[in-house]
């Protein structure tokens, strides 16, 4: 009896959960048709705000210039921090606590302190040089110092996990250093770089305060035009855009779980 009423109560917790994460989601897609101009209040259905979208000029620049950041600075992030997790891994029999505080570092610091921190830095490189001012570059820049520390770990974690003979195997059987990087390091750390990859362009996509203090006046990005957007009032175009940013992100999620059972069978 205390079992089955046990169970009821999770159950009904887990709904609860489920409601609160996901029911402000449903709002704002719900509201992303409304035939009104405010969200205020329902209309009735219309694709009007989305036919807004495509015509929206600044909009289309925000996105390119989102994924363009984001492509970029992961690709370079992804290779900086592979060779780091690596060089963690080889050397990871002598004290480096230091060097674990470096790569913790840009995690756990606040985001605007970053932003204001790269921003001077940018601002005092731009006066003495004339090079480094506030553009698409500096922005790339300031998104790799913080995503190499998640694909650092990321591989570093892949490498503790396997078997140190493996590497003295494919030296007993003479693969050169090209060769052990391509026929084991690259299949083994396949899942872990795809992994660091998405993370990284995850964290750079979703990113506002350290892009804000960076960007220059023709770099915007998506979450900077929605919050320059949205101090105008929420308004169905806005529910729009998170519409279609929900929508890109439940078929990524969708195509990569389809791809886990493909490969399992």
């Amino acid at each position: 009896m205390r079992r089955g009423a046990f169970h009821r109560g999770l159950t009904l917790f887990w709904w609860v959960v489920m409601a609160f994460l996901y029911l402000p989601l449903a709002v704002i897609v719900f509201y992303s048709f409304n035939a009104a101009n405010s969200s205020a209040y329902f209309a009735g259905f219309s694709l009007r705000w989305y036919d807004k979208l495509i015509h929206n000029d600044q909009l289309l620049s925000a996105l390119s210039n989102t994924l363009v950041l984001g492509i970029a600075s992961s690709t370079l992030a992804l290779g900086i921090g592979t060779l780091i997790g690596y060089g963690m891994y080889r050397h990871r029999a002598r004290k480096l606590g230091w060097l674990i505080v470096l790569i913790y570092l840009p995690i756990v610091m606040p985001d605007i302190v970053f932003g204001i921190s790269e921003m001077a830095f940018f601002i005092s490189i731009d006066r003495q040089f004339g090079i480094l001012g506030p553009s698409l570059l500096t922005m790339i820049i300031a998104h790799v110092t913080f995503q190499i520390p998640f694909v650092a770990l990321i591989v570093y974690s892949r490498f503790v996990g396997l078997d140190p003979t493996l590497f003295e195997a494919a030296k007993d059987l003479y693969a050169s250093p090209f060769q052990r990087a391509r026929f084991f390091l690259l299949p083994t750390l396949k899942p872990s770089l795809i992994a660091a990859f998405f993370l990284s362009f995850t964290l750079s996509v979703d990113d506002f305060v350290i892009s804000f203090f960076n960007a220059g006046p023709e770099n915007a990005t998506l979450p900077i035009y929605i919050w320059g957007a949205i101090r105008r009032g929420v308004s169905p175009e806005i529910n729009a855009i998170a519409t279609l940013m929900i929508g890109a992100v439940l078929i990524a999620a969708l195509l990569s779980l389809m791809f886990n059972r493909h490969k399992q069978h």
